[in-house]
This record gives C-alpha cells, sequence and structure tokens, in this order.
C-alpha cells in the first residue's frame, strides 16, 4: 500500500522505530529496481534507482560499499540549485580521490541526478526511513549530510544515534549544538564571542517585559524555526501582542525566542571550511542592505569595499573560535552584524546565526576567489590530500562581484515585493567588475533588464517619510532631470521640506481599479518607483503595497531598500545616462 513508518506508527499508537523494529524483524525490506526508461520496449540498464516492496529481487548488487551523498530535494525558496552545486561538486571530488559514490534525490530537475553524475542514483525521498533503508542496502561507508542543505542536516543526529550510520564530517551532536538556541548561545559565551541579547520565552507578559528590558525593535520567531520563516519584526508593544496571540498560543510546549534587533547595522556573511577544528579557507562578503533583510534576498559584495583590514582580521579570529569550539569538519556559514559604536570605539561584531553546513553563497564565493570550496571541504570529510589553511582574504584583487537575488514578484500574484527577515527570492545572479558600481549595473542589467529613465520622465517616490533615506534620494536624482510625483501631500511636503528647490507633483492615485492605476503611471510617464516602507502593507488598500505591487505589475522599475537606493541606485543612474552620452556626470562615490 505505500504507507511509511511513521504513518503505521500513527495509525496503531506507536513509534516509527517501533515500527521500522519490526517490520525489520519480519524480514520486511525494500528492495532495489531501475527505472525503466524504455518502455519495456527493450532491457533498460540505467542508473536510476528507487526501492519498493513491490519486487522479489533486486536489479543491482551491493559491493561497492559506497559514500552516500544526500542532495537538496525540490527547489524552493531557501533551497536551490545552490546546494546542488554543492552536492555534485562534493560527489564529483569523491570519486576524483577513488572513492564510490551513491547520490540520493527526488529532484530531476537537478545536475546531481543526471545518471552519470554519481556510481549510484536514488530517486528517494530525503527521509530517516528510506535513507536508513539504502544505507542498510549498500552497506555504504559513510553518509554526507553538509552539502545538501537543511533537509539532510534535520536527520543528521537521528541518523547517527538512532540508526548507527557512520555521518561523515561534523559530528550531528555539534550540528545540535549549533541549531538549539540554548546550547549555542552557551558556547559563544564561553569561547568570548559577542551575540545580540535573546532570551527563550513561554508566554506573552514574559515576552512583553523583555522586550521592554532591551527596547524595540525585536526580532520574534518560533524556537525552532530556521532560514527566516516565520520571522517577525517588532516595533511595539502592541504589535508583539498582536504577533504572539494570532499565531499558534506561546507556551512551554510552543516557546519563542526574542533577539534584540539592532537597526542600522550592516550584516556580514562569512562561508568557511574547517578540518578537526581548524580554519583552512574563509570568505568574507558584505551586504548592501542592512540587517534586517534575509541574506538570501541580500545583495552581498566580494571582496568587501567597507570592512578594513583590523575588522576582517577579527571576523577571522570569530571563524576560527567557532570552528575549534564545535570540532568542524567541513563546509559551515556564519552571518555576523557589525553595530557602530556611538561612542566613536571599534565597531561590535556579533554572531547572529551558525550552520554546520554549507549555504548558498558556497558557489558565488569560490567562483570569485578561484577557490572550490566544496572541493577542500570534501577533503577535509574524508581526510585525505587535506590542504594547509589559506587566508584567502588578504590577497588584493583589480576586481570585485556582486551576488543579487532574483524575484518572481511577476509570478506571485498580490504578493507584497517587500524585504524583510523572511527569504522571498527565487534565484540569484552574480556579477563581475572593475568596481562595485560596474558590477551592480551589470547585476540590475541582469536581473530585470533596467532601462535607466531619461530627463523629463517620471519618478514616483513613497514610503516612510521618517527614513532620512528618502530625502537623500531626491538629492541624489534632483541633478539628472527627472520630475518628482508622490501618491499623497503628506510626501509632498516632506520632500519639498528636506529638499530645497524641489517640486513634487501629487498624483490622483487610485487604490482599487487597476487600469485606471496604469493609466495614471503612462499619463505621467513614471519610469521608476522608489518605495522606502518600513513593514509590509497589511491591507490589500495599503498605499505603499498598492505603490510596489503595480509598479512589478506594470513593468517599472521598484526600488526598496533604503541603504541600496542611496549608496548603489544614484551612480548606477549616473553611470548609466554616462554611457548613453545623454548626460555627461562624474560617478558619484560609493
Amino acid at each position: 500500500m505505500g504507507f511509511s513508518d511513521r504513518q503505521i506508527a500513527q495509525c496503531v499508537g506507536s513509534t516509527e522505530d517501533e515500527v521500522r523494529a519490526r517490520r525489520k524483524g519480519f524480514g520486511i525490506r525494500p528492495f532495489v529496481k531501475k527505472i525503466d526508461t524504455l518502455a519495456a520496449e527493450f532491457p533498460a540498464d540505467t542508473n536510476y534507482l528507487y526501492t519498493t516492496y513491490n519486487a522479489t529481487s533486486h536489479d543491482v548488487s551491493f559491493d561497492d560499499h559506497g559514500t552516500i551523498i544526500l542532495g537538496s530535494g525540490v527547489y524552493r525558496i531557501g533551497s536551490s540549485v545552490e546546494f546542488d552545486w554543492c552536492a555534485v561538486n562534493a560527489t564529483h571530488s569523491l570519486k576524483n580521490i577513488g572513492k564510490k559514490t551513491v547520490m540520493i534525490n527526488y529532484n530531476p530537475e537537478t545536475y546531481s541526478t543526471d545518471f552519470d553524475t554519481a556510481d549510484r542514483l536514488y530517486f528517494e525521498e530525503l527521509s530517516y526511513e528510506r535513507v536508513m533503508d539504502i544505507y542498510e542496502l549498500e552497506n555504504a561507508s559513510g553518509v554526507v549530510v553538509s552539502v545538501g542543505g537543511q533537509l539532510p542536516q534535520n536527520i543528521a543526529l537521528r541518523l547517527q544515534e538512532t540508526g548507527k550510520a557512520h555521518i561523515i564530517g561534523t559530528d550531528p551532536k555539534d550540528i545540535d549544538k549549533a541549531e538549539d538556541r540554548h546550547k549555542f548561545s552557551q558556547i559563544l559565551d564561553s569561547i568570548g564571542v559577542d551575540q545580540p541579547a535573546w532570551k527563550e520565552l513561554t508566554s506573552v507578559s514574559d515576552a512583553e517585559s523583555f522586550a521592554k528590558e532591551v527596547g524595540y525593535p525585536v526580532l520574534v520567531r518560533p524556537s525552532y524555526v530556521l532560514s527566516g520563516a516565520a520571522m517577525s519584526v517588532i516595533r511595539s508593544q502592541d504589535e508583539l501582542k498582536d504577533k504572539l496571540l494570532s499565531a499558534s498560543a506561546v507556551s512551554p510546549d510552543h516557546p519563542v525566542v526574542i533577539t534584540k534587533f539592532i537597526e542600522g547595522a550592516e550584516e556580514i556573511d562569512v562561508d568557511a571550511v574547517a578540518s578537526a577544528g581548524k580554519l583552512l579557507l574563509h570568505a568574507v562578503s558584505e551586504h548592501v542592505e542592512p540587517a534586517g533583510v534575509h541574506s538570501g534576498d541580500a545583495t552581498l559584495v566580494l571582496p568587501p569595499v567597507n570592512l578594513d583590514e583590523t575588522v576582517l582580521a577579527r571576523i577571522k579570529e570569530i571563524a576560527e573560535k567557532v570552528a575549534k569550539a564545535w570540532s568542524i569538519t567541513g563546509p559551515f556559514n556564519m552571518q555576523i552584524i557589525k553595530a557602530h559604536d556611538p561612542a566613536g570605539g571599534e565597531p561590535a561584531l556579533k554572531v547572529i546565526e551558525c550552520n554546520l553546513r554549507a549555504s548558498r553563497s558556497f558557489p558565488f564565493v569560490s567562483k570569485v576567489l578561484g577557490t572550490n570550496f566544496i572541493d577542500v571541504a570534501t577533503k577535509a570529510l574524508v581526510g585525505r590530500d587535506v590542504p594547509e589553511p589559506t587566508d584567502l582574504m588578504v590577497q588584493k584583487r583589480d576586481f570585485l562581484a556582486t551576488k543579487v537575488p532574483q524575484f518572481s514578484w511577476t509570478r506571485l500574484a498580490g504578493a507584497d515585493p517587500f524585504l524583510g527577515v523572511e527569504m522571498a527570492s527565487t534565484g540569484e545572479i552574480a556579477c563581475f567588475g572593475k568596481d562595485l558600481v560596474e558590477a551592480y549595473w551589470a547585476s540590475l542589467q541582469s536581473t530585470m533588464n533596467f532601462r535607466t529613465p531619461e530627463p523629463g520622465e517620471g519618478i514616483l517616490l513613497g514610503g516612510d517619510t521618517s527614513m532620512p533615506e528618502i530625502g537623500a534620494i531626491i538629492e541624489y536624482l534632483r541633478p539628472l532631470g527627472y520630475r518628482f510625483f508622490a501618491a499623497n501631500s503628506d510626501v509632498k511636503k516632506h520632500l519639498e521640506l528636506t529638499s530645497n528647490g524641489v517640486t513634487v507633483e501629487v498624483i490622483d492615485f487610485p487604490k482599487t481599479d487597476k487600469r485606471l492605476l496604469r493609466e495614471k503611471f503612462q499619463q505621467h510617464n513614471i519610469r521608476g518607483v522608489f518605495n522606502l516602507a518600513s513593514q509590509r502593507g497589511k491591507t490589500l488598500l495599503d498605499e505603499d503595497y498598492v505603490m510596489r505591487r503595480n509598479a512589478v505589475d506594470f513593468g517599472v522599475p521598484l526600488f526598496m531598500e533604503p541603504k541600496a537606493c542611496v549608496f548603489e541606485m544614484p551612480p548606477i543612474l549616473t553611470m548609466a545616462n554616462f554611457y548613453s552620452d545623454r548626460l555627461r556626470f562624474s560617478l558619484l562615490d560609493v
């Protein structure tokens, strides 16, 4: 019937482990068959394998004792082709050093599921039951769980502790210490690495007390959540109460983690490889967007342009401490925030997350720095040809690269194009240039075929007028000869007060008639929208939401992240006009 051990356990009031033991005791084990790719017209000898109970014999023998690599599963927001690149490169590296390989993945879109990538390919789900079945049938030499994203990590500890599988690389008990917020925090404190104030709470009153103690804004998430899912930035007590009461009840069984959210901080990504707790390689990428935008939605710059040698040295020291404390063997990734010291001292560096696996940015840093991080990580995993530590960040380069997100707003009807702590991008593009302006300009062309507005065309502005960046944008754009529009008189008044000599026209902005709004965009020749909002729209009639959503639907370039707008867009616009011979402005400093 195809019921899993877990489903049977739920039906009979037992546990998955008890059902598995009983099933194996009865001699009920799956058989391995080859997928018939020739529709039974001819004998098919393929490397496409699957397991089934509807058979009496295996189609393959089990003499290789290969190394199992767990893939990334289905493509979705947060887990895509970047992890498949990691799994494939790990497979190639294992084969190059003479290891037999077994790939388990169920996504036919991937390179990892090509018939000739691994010695054995199983189209199977990445569940504990199925991985253990294949591990036992193959009598595998070990399992690699650190290159396929979060799915393999979720079952790593159980594979080792319950299934007695040999996990290659970082001990799953140490992986658990990084994912359990209490253990993670205690270890950081013990090695002298700073982190934002946080607490796991089980009642609304306790949550309100802690938020009041550390001060708003705060970051709220369920304690079991990873990679930004279900996170929210909360800016007031009323908002906190609404968040906690509208979700599942906060209780000892459903605690929430509340962390002090540091506004205006810069986020830094660290991708690294270690062997037996010794740092081998690391790459430091800076975000254009401030902390609070998910790393998967942020623009990464490598090598960083705003981090001095002192900060880079401190980041390396943190990476060395983390690698040693968790006894890491293989790839790992950290997110660090750099917060300005109001007293003028050195900036604070606070670790906000650490994943003891490869990250989405491993392909990017490998290609930019010219060193395959996964190849080095794989050698560390098996203890063969492990290179000596190398500091790639001290090498001077005459280029840099940006990794920019690719969004699918046009395919997600009604979705709010807003960047926050939950990941929204569905892809990414890396672009190279001799400097940040050139690389970022190339990325704009790649992601949305950006057309530079010409003098006399319209720019629509909106968002939170308390943000200082909205006035700065006007100052940068004013020399370029654009006409400025706003959807309400408050935005007009604020912009004209903060920017002397600027004229902003209020246009009719119908929120419920899309056809009429499109006509207004055409009437005023609006060729760019800058909407700097501090939070998502709460209703479909929210003015900022309507502005963002329809800019996407009408194919008008939308810029919505304050720091990116101020520090990136004006130079890009100037550069574009320079190249098109329309205007002759010198490039503005980034």
